[in-house]
């Protein structure tokens, strides 16, 4: 069978599985349902799903973060000298990344859905492994490399937030992706402990440590090593990455039912799928979350990428020689990661996510408080306890965000486009970042921490402003103010407001309208 039936028949059992489902909701026998029900145990499924997907997803997203990050660590063992490279143009190397990444994001996630995830992934993967792996002579080649590496990692992030949300109901999606997402502090506790067992081997095949030397060529050590990882990963992801619930592998008939039946239950009504249409792209692109979240993710994409990218140049700065910078890199990345697990645990148990967003010490203010320090701090070891602060609140936060605004958007299409847009404008900034660790203001990097302390307090004015905003929405959704006219089920009176629309069911009226349906309640 070739691509173009493959891809029409699994819009053919989309659609069947929708009537199927549409059929039972209103014709169905209850004892049907309640059978179907009792024959699948439902923490027995979800352990199962939990254990196919997570693992491997973050694999990957540790992968993809070791491998953008990595040239923070080779430039401490001399890899802007062996290019030839000047400070400006190690800083363009590092921005023209995520330009290609930001371009990318939206029209991945858009192929995602079209062509499933085991598939586009894959693909995905396996290219910016190939891209990893390149052979590096120059300033030309180090920036190509940077450019076409964002291009294919684009997709990973957005779409496994994306991927996620269409598995879990609200309640559920953040810790699954604290975990997810831990990766990165995993990447970054791990990168700095590569790159210090790399130095070892300097001078292997007559080349630096950063470079590599087989059979072809002189590479990048550090670069070739993590660069064919991820291309066997990428082989593997094709058997091991999971597709949406109504066409994945690992679901017999009745479990596939059940988990879209237990999403719909959870105001997620595309759960059973849906065909691309202009319409969910506009409704994304007019929608006040999309354009609020966007400035969300600016004031937490901006401070990752400066922390990320130079830690090790921070630490290094404050009196540590390269290897021992790296590994003094290693505690605050674990710092981070048990913050991020236990936010996300903690968010899905209390529910409100906006204050885990803006107001949890564990969030916004460490990160601030760790900014402040840095800003004023002369001595060395005040300095490191700040980086601590920075990696307790700039991580936990990510997820917070991603979280939030999966929770709060309806329509697997809209959805999709919605988290692409808002993490790819956020991920813009990265560029941004890239260039206020300026060489000539070593050691304190005082500009450098002003401006990421600057977005924090962005990203802290746009949340406060998203939680106003949906909080108002809830009530007035409560009042009444957003009720639709039913044909049939309400008797339509003078000075009912027709402008929420007219529809012959609820069911329909939850399908046209997602999360703009009036008993849709948002999650604060």
């Amino acid at each position: 069978m070739d691509q173009k039936s493959d891809i029409s028949s699994s819009h053919n059992a989309e659609k069947g599985l929708v009537e199927t489902i549409v059929h039972e909701e209103h014709g169905g026998h209850s004892d049907d349902r309640q059978s179907l029900a009792s024959s699948v145990d439902e923490k027995k499924l979800i352990r199962k799903i939990d254990w196919t997907l997570i693992p491997w997803l973050s694999f990957l997203y540790f992968l993809s973060f070791l491998d953008r990050t990595s040239i923070g660590n080779a430039k401490l063992y001399n890899m802007e000298e062996d290019l030839h490279l000047t400070d400006t143009q190690y800083l363009i190397c590092l921005t023209v990344f995520f330009f290609s990444y930001t371009i990318f994001e939206v029209p991945s996630n858009i192929f995602l859905k079209r062509l499933r995830p085991s598939i586009w992934l894959s693909f995905t993967i396996f290219c910016w492994g190939i891209m990893m792996a390149s052979l590096l002579h120059n300033y030309g080649g180090l920036l190509g490399m940077r450019w076409m590496l964002g291009m294919f990692e684009a997709g990973l992030f957005p779409g496994v937030s994306y991927l996620l949300s269409c598995w879990y109901k609200r309640s559920e999606l953040g810790f699954r992706s604290a975990i997810f997402f831990s990766a990165a502090t995993v990447s970054g506790a791990f990168g700095g402990l590569l790159a210090a067992a790399i130095s070892n081997m300097d001078g292997v095949g007559g080349k630096p440590g950063w470079q590599e030397f087989d059979i072809f060529s002189f590479r990048a050590w550090i670069s070739i090593l993590e660069g064919l990882l991820t291309v066997i990963a990428g082989v593997a992801s094709f058997y091991f990455v999971q597709d949406f619930p109504n066409n994945a592998k690992i679901l017999n008939d009745d479990e596939r039912a059940f988990i879209i039946r237990r999403l719909q239950s959870d105001n997620q009504f595309s759960a059973a799928g849906e065909s691309l249409r202009r319409k969910y792209i506009i409704q994304s692109l007019t929608d006040w979350k999309t354009w609020n979240g966007m400035l969300m993710f600016m004031g937490a994409n901006g401070p990752l990428y400066a922390f990320s990218l130079f830690l090790p140049s921070i630490v290094n700065q404050l009196g540590f020689t390269a290897t021992p910078a790296n590994l003094l890199t290693v505690p605050v990345y674990v710092m981070g990661c048990i913050c991020t697990c236990a936010v996300g645990f903690m968010a899905d148990r209390v529910g409100n996510r906006g204050y885990f967003a803006f107001f949890d010490c564990l969030d916004e203010e460490a990160a601030f408080t760790g900014y402040l320090i840095l800003i004023f701090s002369r001595n060395a070891a005040l300095s490191y306890f700040a980086v601590f602060l920075g990696a307790s609140g700039i991580y936990p936060l990510i997820v917070s965000l991603s979280t939030w605004m999966a929770n709060n958007v309806e329509g697997s299409y809209k959805r999709s486009v919605t988290l692409a847009m808002c993490i790819s404008f956020g991920n813009l900034n990265g560029a941004v970042s890239s260039n206020v660790y300026r060489a000539r203001d070593a050691p304190w990097y005082t500009l450098g921490h002003g401006i990421v302390l600057t977005y924090i307090g962005l990203g802290f004015i746009a949340s406060a402003v998203y939680s106003f905003r949906l909080r108002a929405e809830n009530l007035r959704r409560a009042r009444g103010e957003r009720d639709e006219i039913i044909v049939g089920e309400d008797e339509i009176k003078q000075g009912m407001n027709s402008k929420n629309g007219t529809y012959e069911t609820i069911e329909e009226a939850k399908r046209e309208k997602g999360d703009q349906w009036s008993g849709y309640k948002y999650t604060l």
